[in-house]
C-alpha cells in the first residue's frame, strides 16, 4: 500500500513523523508492521502504545496487530473504557509488548501503576483529527508525563492536519517529518469541502446528525432564505445547541446583540442568509454549512471562503438532496472544487460517537474526585443498581447522562470578563472531552 511504502522507512529508523492519509488506506500495518523488527517478544514490557480515539478502532486495531504480529511472540492487548478492568489488567501484568487503547482508559491503567510506559519504544497517535474533536487533548499531555525521560519514537496519523493538529504534534514529537498522501505534495489542509446527500423531508434532522459528527468548533450556517434561518435556529436552540440567527428581520437591538456575540467569540452556532452574513469577519471560523446550495455559483466560494482564512484550516460542509445537488455539481464544475461525498450519519453512528464522548468525560470527572467525594459518591451506590435493573426508571439514568452531555457539550461560552453582564450559570465555560473551551475573546479548537 503507497503508505505503507512512504511512512515504514521513518519507523524503521526511528524518526518522527506526520502521516495524511485517508482512513482505509493501509494506514494500520504502516505502524504495525515495524514492531515485527523494533521490538523485542523476550522482553515482557510495553514497548508499543498506540492511542486510538474509540473503543471500536482500539479493537480494530488490536486485532490486526494479532493478525499481523501473532506469530512472532509479540503480545497485545486493547484498553479503552465501558468494560471491565480485570482482562485488561491481567493481559498488561503478563507483559503485553503492544497496548492499543484510548486516551482516558490508558491514563486510568497509568494511573494505577498496572501499566508502566519506562521501557516504550513507539508511541503511535492513530486518528489524530478525531482524537481532538473528541476532547482526548488533556488526557493526552497527562499521559506524556509517564513517558520515560529519554525520546521516545513517535508517529502521528491523520486524515488531514489542520494547524491544532499540528501544533499538538510538535508537543509530542521530535523534528519530525510530514509525509501526505491526500495529494501530490506535502501540505497542510486549508478548506476541505464536503457534500451530504440528505431526504427531501427532515433536513433538519440530517443536520443534527452531521452536527454531532462533525462536532464543530464554530460555524456559520448559511440558508437561502429568511424563514429557513429561523427554522434552523429554533431546531438547533430546541435541540440544546448554543446558536442563534441572523437576517434582515430582525431589529437593530437584537442584531447588535447577535453581532456582540460573534465578535467575543461567545456564539458557537449562528444562522443566517447570505444577505445577512455580508461583511461579518469572523476569524479561525472552524465550519462553514450549507443548509442548502446556494442558488448562486458565486455564493457559494463567498461562503465557503468564510472558513479557512489566512492558511488556517476549514470544513466547508453543503446538504443537498437529489433535487437540488445540481445547483451544488455546477458550482463544483465552475470552481474545480475538490470536493467529497460522506454518507449521512445513521442514528446508530451518532450515538456510538456521543456516547464514547460522554464515557470520556465521566471517565475523566471520574478520576479528579478525591476520597471524601468518592466517599459521599458510594451512598448511591444502592439506588443506582437499582435504577439500572428496572426498565420503567431507566429513563431516569438517560435524562441524566442527556443533560450532563448537553451542559458539557452544548453549554454557551460565557463572554469576556470584561464585557460580561452578570452572567446565568449555565453560560460558564466548561473543559469537556468534545469541546475545549474557547479562549476570552477569540475561539480555539478541538480537543
Amino acid at each position: 500500500m503507497p503508505v505503507q511504502v512512504r511512512a515504514i522507512p521513518y519507523l524503521l529508523d526511528g524518526q518522527d513523523v506526520m502521516i495524511q492519509a485517508r482512513t482505509g488506506s493501509g494506514k494500520t500495518g504502516a505502524f504495525l508492521l515495524p514492531m515485527l523488527e523494533r521490538l523485542d517478544p523476550n522482553r515482557a514490557t510495553t514497548q508499543a502504545l498506540i492511542l486510538v480515539p474509540t473503543r471500536e478502532l482500539a479493537h480494530q486495531v488490536w486485532h490486526e496487530a494479532e493478525v499481523l504480529c501473532g506469530n512472532s511472540g509479540l503480545r497485545t492487548v486493547a484498553v479503552y473504557g465501558g468494560v471491565g478492568y480485570g482482562p485488561q489488567i491481567d493481559a498488561l501484568k503478563q507483559g503485553a509488548h503492544i497496548v492499543v487503547g484510548t486516551p482516558g482508559r490508558i491514563l486510568d491503567h497509568l494511573l494505577k501503576r498496572t501499566l508502566v510506559l519506562d521501557h516504550l519504544e513507539l508511541l503511535i497517535f492513530d486518528e489524530a483529527d478525531r482524537m481532538l474533536s473528541m476532547g482526548f487533548y488533556p488526557d493526552m499531555r497527562e499521559i506524556q508525563r509517564y513517558l520515560p525521560d529519554r525520546r521516545v519514537n513517535a508517529c502521528m496519523f491523520s486524515a488531514t492536519f489542520p494547524p491544532q493538529v499540528m501544533r499538538t504534534a510538535h508537543q509530542f514529537m521530535h523534528e519530525p517529518a510530514f509525509v501526505s498522501l491526500s495529494s501530490g505534495h506535502v501540505h497542510v489542509a486549508e478548506t476541505e469541502h464536503i457534500f451530504y446527500v440528505v431526504p427531501d423531508m427532515g433536513r433538519e434532522r440530517s443536520l443534527i446528525r452531521i452536527i454531532e459528527v462533525e462536532n464543530p468548533e464554530s460555524a456559520i450556517i448559511f440558508c437561502n432564505t429568511k424563514v429557513n434561518v429561523h427554522f434552523v435556529a429554533v431546531v438547533l436552540q430546541r435541540f440544546g445547541y448554543d446558536a442563534d440567527e441572523l437576517s434582515a428581520d430582525l431589529s437593530q437591538a437584537d442584531r447588535e446583540r447577535v453581532l456582540e456575540r460573534v465578535r467575543q467569540g461567545a456564539l458557537r452556532f449562528l444562522v443566517a442568509t447570505d444577505v445577512a452574513a455580508r461583511g461579518l469577519d469572523i476569524p479561525e471560523l472552524s465550519h462553514v454549512i450549507q443548509y442548502e446550495p446556494p442558488e448562486d455559483v458565486e455564493n457559494y466560494i463567498h461562503r465557503a471562503g468564510r472558513t479557512g482564512r489566512a492558511g488556517a484550516a476549514g470544513v466547508a460542509i453543503t446538504l443537498v438532496s437529489r433535487v437540488d445537488k445540481g445547483m451544488l455539481d455546477r458550482a463544483v464544475k465552475h470552481y474545480k472544487l475538490p470536493i467529497v461525498e460522506r454518507a449521512l450519519p445513521t442514528e446508530e453512528e451518532v450515538e456510538a460517537v456521543v456516547a464514547e464522548r460522554l464515557t470520556a468525560l465521566l471517565e475523566a470527572r471520574l478520576r479528579d474526585r478525591d476520597k471524601l467525594q468518592a466517599e459521599r459518591s458510594r451512598r448511591f451506590t444502592r439506588l443506582a443498581r437499582s435504577l439500572m435493573e428496572n426498565d420503567e426508571e431507566l429513563a431516569i439514568i438517560t435524562m441524566l447522562l442527556d443533560d450532563t452531555y448537553q451542559q458539557a457539550l452544548h453549554a454557551p461560552v460565557a463572554p469576556p470578563e470584561s464585557t460580561r453582564v452578570k452572567a446565568a450559570p449555565s453560560s460558564k465555560p466548561v473543559a469537556v472531552a468534545g469541546r475545549k473551551p474557547r479562549r476570552r475573546g477569540g475561539r480555539s479548537r478541538r480537543s
